[in-house]
């Protein structure tokens, strides 16, 4: 539900209100693939990424932080999905609007990571958490962000705002 469910709603409202069509899916799976391909080619980058909002270096893997290697991976995930929407409906503009919203929708993902995100601390061993519950089974405290506010609603949150901004545009043209 957080990475695909904007895309599942997209489905069904493009099939329900617009006849059909790949918009709405399109931009929110950019959106995530951005996102996803940001975390996985940014966990390779030899420097440490810094935090999108206080522009601070983080330690690897930290909600919010990014680093060169990870935001182009990020467009890069997100240009695959604009191109293959691009190839399958043969509309441009469809294909370059959810390589930018897909883009922009994986930002908008680090900002929520560093602001909203809850953030914890284990109680135990001090180590950095975005769980409640350390994995060494010790309650971790809350050192920021709102406690329910967890990765699961940033990245629902983020494809929700692309398939919002995906509709606007759509309607628009």
């Amino acid at each position: 539900l957080a990475k695909g469910g904007a895309a599942a709603v997209g489905a069904l409202f493009e099939r329900w209100q617009l006849g059909s069509g790949l918009w709405l899916v399109s931009i929110s799976l950019a959106a995530a693939a951005g996102d996803t391909w940001a975390t996985a080619i940014g966990a390779l980058s030899r420097t440490p990424p810094v935090d999108i909002v206080r522009w601070r270096p983080v330690v690897k893997g930290t909600s919010g932080g990014i680093s060169v290697l990870g935001t182009i991976g990020g467009l890069t995930g997100a240009g695959l999905v604009g191109a293959v929407a691009w190839f399958v409906t043969g509309d441009r503009r469809l294909g370059l609007a959810a390589v930018g919203i897909g883009f922009a929708g994986m930002v908008l993902d680090s900002i929520l990571g560093a602001t909203v995100q809850g953030k914890f601390r284990c109680s135990v061993c001090e180590e950095a958490t975005e769980r409640r519950h350390h994995h060494c089974g010790t309650v971790a405290h809350r050192v920021g962000g709102i406690a329910w506010f967890g990765n699961d609603l940033v990245n629902a949150a983020a494809t929700a705002a692309a398939l919002l901004t995906g509709l606007w545009l759509w309607r628009s043209r």
